[in-house]
């Protein structure tokens, strides 16, 4: 299960476009909570705060608790807007949740053992064809990561989704076929083919040779224009 973070949340009050900037410009984040049949609040975060958490990875795989006047409401993080130029945070929207909710949630795949594939020992390249998955789950049982282990692969083994372990209760939001998460491809190797420079002087002689034979030749075939002329 993913980890509950914290962060603290203040509530505020939604006005235009001035107001939004006048928050962020005191170093916060405009931010709204939604879902669970409630209605919808508007509140900011701490600027520096969010940012790191953003920073970490994950972001939207991760549940929190905002806490907010004595109140602690558990969110996931489901849109964040940035910046065009800057990049930095300018609002983010978070699904309020209760006990029983059932998500769509990004889940990161990482791998490891990989020192212990015979494929990849041999030169063989891990060929990532998804770094995520998409999982329906309860909210309270979100993996923090999906697993994959290379011990054993060899060159042209694949990884799919029924080889991961997952929570109970979660299911990939793909169910109509057992989707490749990795394989073991065989190595690339370029070759570029090579003349020896001295197979190169000689194929220039012959041509060389071949050019004087020619013109030796059409010479002969050539009418003496002076004979003509007598």
């Amino acid at each position: 299960m993913a980890e509950i973070a914290v962060m603290a949340a203040e509530p505020r009050v939604v006005g235009n476009r001035g107001a939004a900037r006048a928050l962020r410009r005191a170093g916060r984040v405009p931010a709204v909570l939604y879902g669970a049949k409630q209605e919808t609040v508007a509140v900011s975060i701490d600027a520096r705060e969010l940012g790191r958490e953003y920073g970490q990875g994950g972001f939207f795989s991760r549940l929190y608790n905002l806490t907010m006047g004595g109140d602690k409401i558990q969110v996931l993080p489901r849109e964040v807007q940035r910046h065009p130029v800057s990049d930095a945070l300018v609002h983010v929207d978070f699904l309020r949740l209760t006990g029983d909710s059932t998500i769509h949630v990004d889940v990161a795949v990482t791998f490891v053992n990989d020192e212990d594939s015979p494929g990849l020992k041999r030169g063989g390249v891990l060929n990532v064809v998804r770094r995520v998955v998409e999982l329906i789950c309860r909210a309270d049982a979100i993996p923090e990561q999906l697993e994959v282990d290379l011990d054993g692969l060899n060159i042209g083994d694949s990884v799919h989704i029924s080889a991961i372990d997952l929570p109970e209760g979660a299911r990939p939001a793909i169910a109509d076929r057992d989707f490749t998460i990795a394989t073991i491809a065989a190595p690339t190797v370029m070759v570029e083919e090579e003349t020896a420079e001295g197979e190169e002087d000689e194929d220039l002689g012959e041509e060389v040779e071949l050019d004087e034979e020619a013109a030796a030749a059409a010479a002969a075939e050539t009418p003496d224009a002076d004979k003509d002329e007598h």
